[in-house]
């Protein structure tokens, strides 16, 4: 039988304010078993090159990467929110360990292929080395994972967060029992984005198939939901996209199957 491994990404809202913060790494401090942190941090990122006179430029909601970006991305998602939640998971007794993608080679990607359009320094996922990750989580340490990869040729790479958290769960599903769990600031997928009370509590893919075509299911949450079901495929054994503040709860948001 597998030990369970439990993955948690979060959003980069939830871990740059200390209120939503604290209340999320306690939580996640409680959790039994084996556990890993994926985080993102796009808003720190944005507030610091402002202050550094870089232009942020989005085109449908992803960062695009120049060289000066690039630098901005690694010193805030690697350093800056990745070492504070380290820091504080520690102050909870929780042995955690920062890391990139880089680091013990754990996630590389290879860099987008230019098509219609140029995102930079931005890369696709291609390999996870489950065994690495597994060694450490065995050992009783906790991964804390910043939303940085490298693509082996000696180039950090800045890559999608909720990407990152599917493709390492894909990674372990077959040395650990793998639940994933997506925390946002929503209750989960909603038939009215206006009304936290109106989550969807199951999706499958008939049902996903359906809230597309009805147009309920839209943006962001397509993504997030196209993850979700390749982790099922690839033997994650259950799925959930909730609200941070809801972790200690996981009987509540949506439940991928």
């Amino acid at each position: 039988m597998k030990d369970k491994l439990t993955i948690i990404k979060v959003g980069g809202k939830i871990v740059e304010e200390p209120g939503s913060l604290t209340s999320l790494l306690k939580d996640f401090a409680a959790i039994d078993g084996f556990k890993l942190l994926v985080h993102g941090g796009g808003r720190s990122a944005t507030k610091i090159a402002a202050q550094l006179g870089i232009e942020t430029q989005m085109i449908e909601g992803r960062r695009v990467t120049d060289k000066h970006m690039l630098e901005v991305v690694t010193m805030v998602y690697g350093g800056l929110v990745n070492k504070n939640i380290v820091a504080n998971l520690q102050a909870l007794g929780i042995d955690a360990l920062g890391m990139t993608g880089a680091d013990m080679n754990i996630i590389r990607s290879d860099r987008r292929p230019v098509k219609t359009v140029d995102y930079g320094y931005v890369g696709d996922v291609k390999e996870v080395n489950s065994q690495a990750l597994a060694t450490l989580i065995r050992a009783g340490v906790v991964p804390v994972i910043a939303p940085l990869t490298h693509d082996g040729n000696g180039s950090i790479l800045n890559t999608n967060a909720d990407t990152m958290a599917g493709e390492t769960a894909k990674g372990l599903a077959s040395l650990f029992d793998v639940q994933l769990i997506y925390c946002f600031e929503k209750a989960g997928v909603l038939r009215d984005e206006n009304d936290d009370d109106s989550v969807i509590n199951l999706v499958n893919r008939d049902i996903y198939a359906q809230l597309r075509n009805d147009g309920i299911v839209v943006g962001g949450m397509i993504p997030k939901l196209d993850n979700a079901f390749e982790a099922i495929d690839a033997g994650v054994s259950e799925v959930i996209i909730t609200k941070a503040s809801a972790l200690n709860n996981l009987l509540s948001g949506t439940h991928i199957k």
